[in-house]
């Protein structure tokens, strides 16, 4: 069983802020900063690309309304809404979540990534080459 999975069924303490029949939210104990939440739905699944279009979009009804509340409550100048997929991408615990951060001026923290550039109609390449991909 995984930690988010020993929190879920209650077998690892953890200060919640949200709980209802899909998921549960609680406070990151290794936060970017601090009022940092984690939305987990109980359901155990390894990424969030493992869910179904359904649970995925039921997740981020969940996120929304958590984000907003932080916003709020900790009267945040920004939030980041973060989910990684995979170990190349810093995905630690293997149980899909959301991290909402919230961001405030002049915390110091930065998050950024490098910019490529396509070359010629590699652009036109990759899109055709994802839009062949989508189901649906």
């Amino acid at each position: 069983m995984c930690i988010f999975c020993k929190i879920i069924s209650g077998e690892i303490p953890s200060a919640k802020v949200y709980e209802d029949d899909f998921c549960v939210a609680f406070m990151d104990i290794g936060p970017v900063n601090k009022g940092h939440v984690l939305v987990v739905p109980k359901k155990h699944a390894e990424t969030f690309v493992d869910l179904s279009e359904e649970e995925a979009g039921e997740l981020f009804k969940r996120v929304n309304r958590i984000a907003k509340a932080v916003k709020k409550a900790l009267d945040a100048d920004g939030l980041n809404i973060i989910n990684n997929v995979g170990a190349a991408s810093g995905q630690e615990v293997f149980h899909v979540h959301v991290h909402i951060i919230p961001r405030f001026e002049n915390d110091g923290m930065k998050f950024g990534w490098r910019k490529l550039q396509y070359v010629g109609d590699e652009i036109k390449e990759y899109a055709e080459t994802i839009k062949s991909a989508i189901e649906g």
